[in-house]
């Protein structure tokens, strides 16, 4: 481990802390309010982590198109656990992650606090479960960010994204907004794909190696937001959308 990670990773740490100690005063100004914590309140409060763990990250990120504004569903690839701090500090939202996540030590415990929807990717059950919690999110007027192709991937290509959490937002008549997200390394000595979180990685070997990365730019360069006549449609043309806008020049 180098001095630059070993120090990250103390900010790190701190950060979490911090974002832990922010919760906690929410918790208690709505407690003395007699209210629980209102779902936009979660978004706002992830947008704050998001951006504090990128600081201590030594991550630099930057927005490209323009963020959907209201309610909407955002449809995303996926890269690494990263993207969760990155696509939070772009926007407020609620986000969808595999069921693990919420189990996972630390990040487990602040997912939820997040209002995270957690969905078991080889449960059909679960799938259309999920489906109704992002229409509640939608309807305590949170945007949801979620990445349909199901799993990380080592950014060479967009998979195939999957239909069914596509749904509420053709059902309610609300647009989906396509969006890409890039790790950009000029001047690094790794590549997109070493920062890429993919396949039996081990957790904590990787986040080591992202700690001593320097020059990281994460990029969200969001699309059109597009409305769909069908769940089956909405994937389809999300899915060529975010192919495409992972293809644009930077």
């Amino acid at each position: 481990m180098t001095w630059r990670a070993a120090w990250r990773g103390v900010l790190l740490g701190l950060a979490l802390l911090v974002c832990l100690l922010r919760f906690g005063w929410l918790w208690l100004g709505c407690v003395l309010r007699r209210r629980p914590v209102a779902s936009v309140e979660r978004a706002q409060w992830m947008t704050f982590c998001g951006r504090l763990v990128l600081a201590a990250l030594g991550i630099r990120y930057r927005i490209e198109g323009e963020p959907p504004v209201g309610v909407t569903v955002i449809a995303a690839n996926h890269l690494s656990y990263l993207d969760i701090a990155i696509a939070a500090a772009s926007l407020p939202c609620a986000f969808v992650a595999r069921h693990d996540v919420g189990e996972w030590p630390v990040f487990g415990p602040l997912s939820r606090m997040g209002g995270t929807i957690y969905v078991d990717r080889e449960s059909r059950w679960s799938a259309w479960k999920t489906a109704d919690l992002i229409a509640q999110r939608l309807a305590e007027g949170v945007p949801v960010f979620f990445f349909p192709e199901g799993t990380s991937t080592d950014g060479r290509e967009v998979l195939r994204f999957h239909s069914t959490l596509f749904a509420p937002a053709v059902e309610r008549g609300l647009k989906v907004t396509p969006a890409a997200i890039l790790y950009e390394t000029h001047g690094a000595a790794a590549t997109e794909r070493d920062l890429c979180w993919f396949g039996d990685d081990a957790f904590a070997p990787h986040l080591l190696q992202v700690l001593g990365v320097t020059g990281f730019t994460a990029v969200v360069r969001f699309g059109a937001p597009e409305l769909h006549p069908d769940r089956k449609a909405g994937a389809y043309r999300s899915h060529d959308s975010v192919a495409a806008l992972r293809r644009v020049s930077c």
